[in-house]
């Protein structure tokens, strides 16, 4: 049986990732107080395997902190009966959610006339923690829209197969800021950059022209043979280790040529060893 916890921030878009969960053949809860997790574990779900095969339920700050801080018990129940257990913890920068709500007009759950906008985001973060601390996969929405929120939630859960670690290489450009979910960060900004070649301005790291340049660049070469050893050396510690889920972030300044040049190098190196390897170019999306 198969058990995705979904939680995180208000307005980070837990409810599109169980929408999409329900798509691919999950049965989702939304908003099931921890207080009756343990029962619907031990009454329903366990009761009826069958129809609870692929389980997905949301958590949030909407119960209360009180029963929040007994998470960890919650998950030492469910790793007593046997039950592959996810935690999927999502959030976004502060400014972010702020500009969400102005724009949606939404009441956040813990404002009140005392307590502002601002200020609730902080409160819920804190309450949150004992859930965050059990996530296996963190994802930032800071960037990322409704259809591609859905297919990396397909890519990096529904779609996988839960007994291998799945791997997401991803490209950023460093002026639009470091991705929160990543489990590794590189930085490329010292390789010879494209867009200072006027003719390569135009394209990206999956155009011939580009690929051609920065494959006659020998420091290229070299920063690849690097990152892709230690990642050949670590990867297999934390699967061993148990790890679902990995992420690693290639950074360039605009994120449109080295960094993608280097994450689909890395694809190419990774995905005939790894089932799980996914791609990801925030800036080019």
């Amino acid at each position: 049986m198969k058990l995705i916890i979904v939680s995180g921030l208000s307005g980070s878009g837990k409810s599109i990732a169980l929408e999409t969960l329900e798509d691919c053949g999950f049965f989702c809860i939304d908003n099931l107080p921890v207080t009756l997790l343990k029962d619907f574990i031990s009454h329903v779900m366990l009761v009826k395997q069958a129809v609870y095969e692929k389980t997905a339920i949301g958590i949030d700050a909407r119960s209360h902190s009180d029963s929040l801080a007994n998470f960890s018990s919650c998950m030492s129940l469910i790793a007593s009966k046997g039950i592959v257990c996810e935690v999927i913890f999502m959030q976004a920068e502060e400014a972010v959610l702020l500009k969400r709500y102005s724009e949606t007009r939404r009441r956040h759950p813990l404002t009140d006339a005392n307590l502002p906008l601002r200020e609730a985001l902080k409160l819920e973060r804190d309450m949150l923690t004992p859930i965050a601390k059990y996530a296996s996969l963190t994802i930032d929405t800071s960037r990322t829209h409704y259809h591609q929120l859905r297919a990396l939630i397909r890519e990096q859960v529904s779609e996988r197969d839960f007994q291998h670690i799945s791997l997401q290489f991803l490209s950023f450009g460093y002026k639009h800021g470091i991705p929160l979910d990543a489990d590794f960060v590189f930085d490329v900004r010292s390789l010879p950059n494209p867009y200072w070649v006027p003719e390569l301005r135009q394209f990206s790291g999956k155009d011939s022209a580009v690929i051609q340049f920065l494959k006659e660049q020998p420091l290229a070469d070299r920063l690849f043979s690097d990152i892709s050893g230690f990642l050949e050396r670590w990867i297999p510690q934390f699967e061993q280790e148990g790890r679902s889920y990995l992420t690693v972030a290639i950074g360039c300044t605009g994120g449109q040529h080295r960094s993608v040049y280097m994450v689909d190098n890395l694809v190419k190196q990774f995905r005939h060893r790894y089932l799980n390897v996914i791609v990801r170019h925030r800036e080019l999306s």
